[in-house]
């Protein structure tokens, strides 16, 4: 069947979700054939994490304190290396299993889309001759494949250390440190390079050889970059083939409909995103794979015979079966991320019970995009998560800010020479009470002091969605980073169930409202036009109008694409697809009309 990385069981994946959501959703899925992405932000939970597993399997621990020189790198090397011998003995558990309803071998092979594999165990159940049965069962056996651990670096966070009040040198930085724990892991898997380029980084992976090909092409730790347009594709590409790095696959995500943090660009969709890689791929492999045969050659490594694959995958609202189907069908992607509707699957990610039921109810005006990051990039966030609740309760006592008790978000030097996070209580309450000396009106104040207190503690009270169903931490503060397209899903489900809703099989039910995941982010582009050209109006933005003439353009070019699609739809969907288009094209001209 190939490379488990180039030809992966499952058509979907399971995106990076926080930190703790997906931190241990690899030893939920992988033994099923599913790949999934793990979080390497946050290494204390990482080591709570491997602590808490290691007690659960009967496993020796020992631990890696943070006093330890390279003690980032080691935690994360022996968590990926933890998971990856209890998939292995998951694995071998499931090979030793029964074809019998329930098992888990039948339960693998029952989940997996249509494919010869999926043929060749119908095939199994519909033999009558005992021999037949027992060697196509074996051939089933033999071709059991685990999903992959892919792991997710946010190039952005790269905090340098310090260590006795002296800077550490470069490679001890959050970002370096966490590449060379995965890199220096068992796993033969993916790296996601999320948040856009960091040069450093990007010559750092240069220097670990399982990021190369060997003869055949086969490349034990391949890249993959996440991208919102095939210009970031290409530049980034570029700066990679130059060092002899292959990118494997391009993972387009939606600006503004994903979870967690959002980066919307100047209203590019993600249609005509698509629409680009689908035209262009061929151009952009034969380019990058020039540029990175002489960087090979002048690296003296040989160039594989076989050609580099490169896959394009997307992520980003995705809800049905039809739209996925769309997506592979229209725009020739090679897989979807589905994020969001996973989390009211709490036997693949981690969440609280009173999370879960939260977000069970949320309705449409629940999630929104806020300005919680400390990174200063919008944030979807559930406005009731206990996160959100204790910060406004903060707010109210006069103690606006949190404590600082991991810092991966520190950055601001304003008030400090020791770079500071601007949700803790040292930022804000230093920053309020410049504010307040500026002397300006009254209404402008608020909008200004709201801009400090709505920073939150992000890096601490994402792991709340593992710290505290996981009794590691029962008293922190849970947020949620759901994407809209959550409100719309309000039944919890199984694993099976999801997947079959995936596919088609079966579909979980969900608010006739929902809008085509298209039309979606474009509306979600058109309040953030709103809010940004009100908030110019009242001189509080930094957009000139030449970027809301871009902006613009982009979002018609949006429309004009999806007029064009909607003739590819179903009868039934179509007239609903351009009416609700129509009226977002109307939309857009009031909001510029003022």
């Amino acid at each position: 069947m190939g490379h488990p990385l180039i030809n992966p069981v499952h058509k979907f994946y399971i995106p990076v979700m926080g930190t703790g959501f997906t931190i241990d959703t690899p030893l939920k899925v992988a033994r099923y054939g599913i790949s999934s992405v793990v979080s390497l932000v946050d290494d204390t939970l990482i080591e709570q994490m491997r602590k808490r597993l290691s007690g659960n399997s009967g496993r020796l621990y020992r631990e890696i304190p943070a006093s330890e020189e390279d003690s980032r790198a080691d935690r994360i090397t022996s968590y990926l290396n933890m998971m990856d011998e209890m998939i292995e003995n998951q694995m071998e558990k499931m090979r030793a299993s029964l074809f019998e309803a329930g098992s888990e071998v039948t339960r693998y092979f029952e989940m997996l889309p249509d494919s010869p594999l999926k043929t060749m165990y119908a095939a199994m159940q519909n033999a009558r001759d005992p021999q037949e049965i027992a060697r196509l069962q074996q051939a089933l056996r033999e071709k059991l494949r685990p999903g992959a651990i892919d792991v997710n670096i946010m190039t952005k966070l790269d905090r340098d250390k310090m260590s006795r009040g002296k800077a550490l040198p470069p490679v001890f930085s959050d970002a370096m440190s966490a590449l060379r724990g995965y890199a220096n892991s068992r796993l033969q898997s993916s790296l996601i390079l999320s948040a856009g380029m960091n040069r450093r980084l990007f010559s750092y992976l240069a220097e670990f050889s399982d990021f190369y090909p060997d003869e055949t092409g086969d490349i034990r730790k391949r890249i993959i970059l996440k991208v919102g347009d095939f210009r970031s594709a290409l530049l980034q590409g570029k700066l990679l083939a130059r060092k002899g790095l292959w990118v494997s696959e391009y993972r387009i995500e939606s600006g503004l409909n994903c979870g967690g943090h959002a980066f919307g660009g100047k209203g590019t969709l993600l249609g005509p995103v698509l629409s680009e890689f689908a035209e262009r791929r061929e151009e952009l492999a034969e380019l990058l794979h020039e540029i990175w045969a002489g960087a090979m050659v002048e690296l003296g490594r040989a160039i594989p015979e076989n050609k580099m694959d490169v896959r394009v995958t997307v992520q980003g609202g995705i809800g049905t079966s039809a739209e996925n189907r769309l997506l592979e069908e229209k725009y020739r992607v090679d897989g979807a991320g589905w994020g969001s509707p996973f989390l009211l699957v709490p036997d693949v990610v981690n969440i609280p019970a009173d999370h879960l039921a939260k977000i069970q109810k949320a309705g449409e005006n629940d999630v929104h995009l806020s300005n919680a990051s400390p990174l200063g990039v919008p944030f979807w966030c559930l406005k009731n998560s206990s996160s959100e609740e204790i910060r406004l309760a903060r707010i109210e006592k006069g103690k606006p800010g949190s404590a600082c008790p991991k810092g991966y978000l520190v950055s601001n030097t304003e008030f400090t020479k020791v770079p500071i996070c601007t949700a803790s209580r040292a930022y804000q309450r230093r920053k309020l009470t410049q504010l307040e000396a500026m002397g300006a009106l009254p209404e402008e104040l608020k909008e200004l002091e709201g801009q400090v207190t709505d920073k939150a503690c992000i890096c601490h009270d994402l792991a709340g969605s593992a710290t505290v169903p996981h009794a590691i931490d029962p008293s922190a503060k849970t947020a949620i980073c759901c994407g809209p397209n959550t409100v719309y899903f309000s039944r919890k489900a199984k694993l099976w169930e999801m997947v079959d809703h995936i596919y088609g099989r079966a579909s979980l039910p969900i608010n006739s409202e929902r809008p085509h995941m298209f039309l979606k982010e474009l509306s979600l582009h058109l309040d953030r036009l709103k809010t940004e050209v009100g908030r110019r109006g009242r001189d509080l933005a930094m957009a000139r109008p030449k970027s809301t003439d871009e902006v613009k353009e982009n979002l018609l070019k949006g429309i004009r694409h999806y007029r064009s699609l909607a003739a590819g739809l179903a009868t039934d969907r179509r007239e609903d697809f351009l009416n609700r288009l129509e009226n977002l094209r109307s939309d857009l001209d009031r909001i510029i009309d003022g």
